[in-house]
């Protein structure tokens, strides 16, 4: 160090902050790159993000290489400011003080807490190039971060701690993955959004959410009169229909409707022929997730299967279009039946039916009707009451106050609702 000029040693000084800035610049770049962008990168064939994949996927040795080197440099750091002092000040004790703290301090933010900051914001821009000088220094530093590492394993394993070395296979939980489509809403159209947030959801939503309920299934009585089926059949607005034999419950198979004609013009129309055409049911628990539903109809190549609970007791109906609504929304056909659930009023309120779902009320209608046991309007009201309702009975729900208008065989048929905020369908 003698044969060095003052000017050549803080030079070298300089030179080891900046090399301990790209040590902690490096780290926290490492840490805090995107892994899904990483990941896409190296679909699309950069090399560096590659690189960097490697690293990541060893990262004990990766991160023991960057504290050794970042250390040893610290180290060097503070013994060449105190030579500098030694050789400008002597033996000083206040100066060697005071050279001790800016070095300190000179440490802390040029080789600290100004690279990471930068790292944090451009970990991408920081994170790739380093790849190529660290590959090299995790090689050289290997013997020594090998015998630290086998130590530190040998601490964690006597503390029964368990941690995952490779971090560039991490997974995510959904909750992640919708917070993600969330704050993509700046990239993605307000539509698009919600769509991706629906196909998220299919997950955790069953079956038994989004189906039919058994009152509201338009099907067939093959028993009844030739004459009253033939009618049925004509002014029906669904192309498949289950068909039952003396209580709903009982179900024969499924009537496609496209085969109907044939029979019509052959004039064979009789339960005989009609019992012939039938399709095989296709029953469906009541606890099924949507998405693994979505799943079945696809490999089954069918559209409509009927909900059973546990004993085999038929609950409802869901079809793909049932599914497909809750990703993409209503769509804009709709068979009788199923439209005026919703009647605006002019003091605000809504005059709707007790069987309409409280899954499709929230969407709708933007409310937050609690759906932990009840599916159905009726069925929450019955829910809180606890008793057979009365017209005219008032109660609030959430917030929600709520008048039964009408009821029929101790059900609610019509309720008005009092929203606080609605939002426009």
């Amino acid at each position: 160090m003698n044969d060095f000029s003052t000017a050549s040693l803080f030079g070298i000084l300089i030179l080891l902050l900046v090399c301990s800035a790209f040590f902690s610049g490096s780290e926290t770049s490492m840490m805090a790159i995107n892994r899904h962008r990483l990941n896409h990168l190296i679909r699309k064939g950069n090399k560096s993000a590659k690189l960097t994949a490697q690293l990541l996927g060893k990262i004990d040795k990766l991160l023991g290489s960057i504290l050794l080197g970042n250390t040893l440099l610290n180290v060097a750091a503070a013994t060449l400011t105190e030579f500098i002092v030694l050789r400008l000040y002597g033996h000083n004790e206040l100066v060697m003080l005071i050279g001790t703290l800016l070095i300190t301090l000179m440490l802390l933010i040029f080789s600290e807490i100004l690279p990471k900051i930068i790292a944090a914001s451009y970990p991408e821009r920081i994170a790739l190039p380093s790849s190529y000088l660290l590959t090299p220094l995790i090689t050289l530093f290997h013997p020594v971060v090998s015998v630290a590492g086998g130590i530190v394993k040998g601490v964690l394993w006597l503390l029964r701690i368990k941690v995952q070395t490779d971090q560039s296979k991490q997974k995510i939980t959904l909750e992640e993955l919708r917070g993600m489509v969330l704050e993509a809403e700046h990239f993605l159209p307000r539509k698009h959004q919600k769509m991706l947030l629906n196909l998220v959801d299919l997950e955790r939503i069953t079956v038994n959410d989004v189906m039919i309920p058994r009152n509201q299934i338009e099907s067939l009585n093959i028993n009844a009169d030739e004459d009253a089926l033939r009618e049925q059949i004509i002014t029906c607005h669904h192309t498949l229909l289950p068909v039952y034999a003396d209580t709903p419950g009982n179900i024969l198979g499924i009537l496609h409707i496209k085969r109907i004609p044939a029979l019509f013009q052959e004039g064979n129309f009789n339960t005989t022929e009609l019992r012939d055409v039938l399709q095989e049911p296709y029953f469906i628990p009541s606890d099924t997730p949507l998405l693994q539903q979505l799943q079945q109809f696809q490999e089954r190549h069918t559209r409509m299967g009927l909900v059973v609970d546990e004993y085999g007791e038929l609950l409802g109906l869901v079809t793909l279009e049932n599914i497909l609504e809750e990703i993409v929304g209503e769509f804009t056909t709709q068979s009788p039946s199923q439209t005026g659930k919703f009647l605006r009023q002019e003091d605000g309120s809504i005059l709707l039916e007790g069987s309409t779902t409280l899954r499709e009320l929230n969407r709708k209608l933007g409310l937050h009707l609690p759906m932990d046991s009840a599916k159905t309007l009726n069925g929450l009201i019955l829910e809180q009451l606890e008793d057979i309702p009365e017209t005219g009975t008032s109660l609030k729900i959430a917030g929600y106050p709520i008048e039964i208008i009408q009821t029929q065989d101790r059900i609610v048929k019509v309720a008005r609702l009092f929203p606080q905020q609605v939002q426009k369908q």
